[in-house]
């Protein structure tokens, strides 16, 4: 691009002549000063002298010396002063950046995660009161929708402010005493001031709600309920409470509302439609298990697995049919050797259908009696927990749930390692071994185990 000419009259050919030799008699000034010095060599890079006529001024770059010696750092040059302000054009704010752009505020300040959680345990208490307020019996959908409002707090922010706070016990002991120290114990009127809210707590908060909400005695809890306070509780992490619910869920007196007033049914804890499903059994054990609540675990295998309406249950679902089938076989049996009877001629017809049908119940018995025993003394999927020798095979087919759910208490809360199977210690695990025993098993029995057998 072309830079146009200057405005004013072009110098003349004398005086840049002239300037051309006031440059160097300066220059053959400097060299005599500093003739004690070693040799030097300026730089050949210099400023021209300038249209105006003015002394030039060497530059930053023509100051420094190529010498055999260690070079000095040039000197700064002093800034000059800021102009003064024109008093007519507007004064920048104070959030003005350093070349006058203005810089963006914020919009707004953002929340902080203990006021975040205030809100979540005060959302959780309306419904809680809401819920316990009500007159008669809330219905189903009610009682869902009052423990979704609880499960509705997202847990990402909950987790999101606990990671920071992990740090150790004696500096957060010490970070609080300093704090103590800093604040004001009391307030005006002589009131503590309470503590900021932690995650742990707001945790608890939400699963005495739910619980709560499930005790409580006009409460009808049905297996959709139960569901979804599981699940709730395993979001959570909290299996306490889950002994006490799974047996709530089969003894609580049924409600009713009779002439006004609410009157409580005694329920049978031993029917059909109070088993346990399996699938809401095995999440309340995995939590149990996930966080290491031992007493939670046995609770849930007695008050899920060991009931007669599970083993009941089970009996329907799964022992009902080939039952049936059983049941029709002889009869399926003797009309086939009746059949066959008339395909022959060499034995008079009922002693062939006598023979005929002997054969075909003992084919059928011989072959699924050693199906049963195949069935039921398979062990393959045992780990820790086996049956004691002499247990009968019905008792193992009814136990089978309770063996496998034993079987992954003990892996979860002993040795991970196959080799140290056995070498726990502690009254706990102590306990867990008897309570093991007494239910007709035996927790790493020595035959069974890798090398012994």
């Amino acid at each position: 691009m072309l830079r146009p000419y200057p405005s004013g009259p072009a110098p003349r050919l004398c005086q840049i002549c002239g300037l051309v030799n006031r440059q160097q008699a300066l220059a053959l000034q400097q060299s005599k000063q500093s003739s004690k010095r070693s040799f030097v060599t300026l730089h050949a890079s210099r400023r021209l002298a300038r249209a105006d006529g003015s002394v030039p001024t060497a530059p930053r770059a023509a100051r420094l010396f190529a010498t055999s010696q260690p070079c000095l750092k040039a000197a700064k040059r002093p800034q000059p002063p800021p102009a003064p302000k024109n008093q007519n054009a507007p004064q920048s704010s104070s959030q003005d950046g350093e070349h006058g752009t203005p810089r963006p505020r914020p919009s707004s300040k953002p929340q902080s995660p203990a006021a975040d959680l205030a809100e979540l345990v005060a959302a959780v208490d309306r419904v809680t009161k809401a819920f316990l307020a009500q007159q008669g019996i809330p219905s189903e959908h009610t009682t869902l929708t009052a423990l979704r409002a609880c499960a509705k707090p997202d847990l990402r922010l909950i987790l999101d402010a606990q990671k920071p706070s992990q740090i150790p016990a004696s500096a957060s002991r010490l970070l609080d005493l300093d704090r103590r120290s800093k604040s004001p114990a009391t307030d005006s009127l002589g009131q503590t001031d309470p503590s900021p809210l932690r995650p742990e707590d707001v945790m608890k908060r939400i699963s005495n709600a739910a619980y709560a909400i499930v005790s409580h005695p006009a409460v009808s809890i049905t297996p959709q309920v139960l569901d979804e306070y599981v699940q709730l509780q395993a979001r959570l992490g909290r299996p306490e409470t889950f002994p006490y619910v799974l047996e709530l869920y089969a003894t609580k007196p049924n409600p009713r509302l009779v002439a006004g007033s609410i009157e409580y049914v005694k329920a049978n804890p031993n029917k059909i439609q109070n088993a346990i499903e399996q699938a809401v059994a095995e999440t309340a054990l995995n939590t149990a298990i996930e966080a290491k609540h031992l007493d939670a675990a046995v609770g849930v295998v007695e008050n899920a697995y060991a009931t007669k309406a599970f083993l009941r249950s089970k009996i329907v679902k799964k022992a009902l049919l080939p039952i049936s089938v059983a049941g029709a076989v002889p009869v399926a049996a003797y009309i086939l050797a009746t059949n066959l009877a008339l395909l022959q001629d060499s034995l008079e017809p009922a002693l062939a259908t006598n023979m005929a049908f002997v054969g075909i119940l003992a084919y059928f018995g011989f072959t699924g009696t050693i199906g049963i025993v195949a069935l039921t003394t398979a062990n393959d999927q045992m780990k820790r927990v086996t049956w004691a020798p002499g247990t009968p095979l019905v008792h193992r087919w009814l136990y089978e749930e309770q063996r496998a759910a034993l079987d992954k208490v003990a892996c979860g809360f002993g040795f991970s390692q196959a080799s140290r199977y056995g070498e726990e210690e502690g009254e706990e695990f102590m306990l867990l071994r008897e309570f093991i025993l007494r239910k007709s098993m035996i927790l790493d029995a020595v035959e069974l185990m890798p090398g012994m057998n």
